[in-house]
């Protein structure tokens, strides 16, 4: 069974950075694509970034330039390096195994943005 559990976020300032993880277990990591969402109060969950099997990646527009996504296959986890933190970054961020094997969401680390 996929189980997924995010950990770093906080509350920090604007202008600061984090580096969101994601430890993952029940799932061959090297095998499965993997996403980073956000969902903010009163809005819908949306995608932040992604990372394939192949380590393709690609961003949301509004993350462009300030995130990156990778995997660290030998310690199964994932990663979100998140830089240039505006308030608009307040969000629960959410992991995700996106298959093609595995699927499964974790339970989400607050990060709260400071102006």
């Amino acid at each position: 069974q996929v189980h997924l559990v995010e950990s770093g976020g906080g509350l920090v300032q604007a202008g600061g950075s984090l580096r969101l993880s994601c430890a993952t277990a029940g799932m061959v990591l090297k095998l499965t694509n993997m996403a980073w969402y956000r969902q903010a109060p009163g809005k819908e969950r949306e995608l932040v970034a992604d990372i394939t099997s192949s380590e393709a990646t690609r961003y949301a527009e509004s993350v462009k330039g300030r995130a990156t996504i990778s995997r660290d296959i030998p310690n199964d986890t994932v990663a979100l390096q998140l830089n240039s933190l505006k308030p608009d970054d307040t969000a629960v961020y959410y992991c995700q195994a996106a298959g093609p094997m595995y699927f499964g969401w974790g339970q989400g680390t607050q990060v709260t943005v400071s102006s």
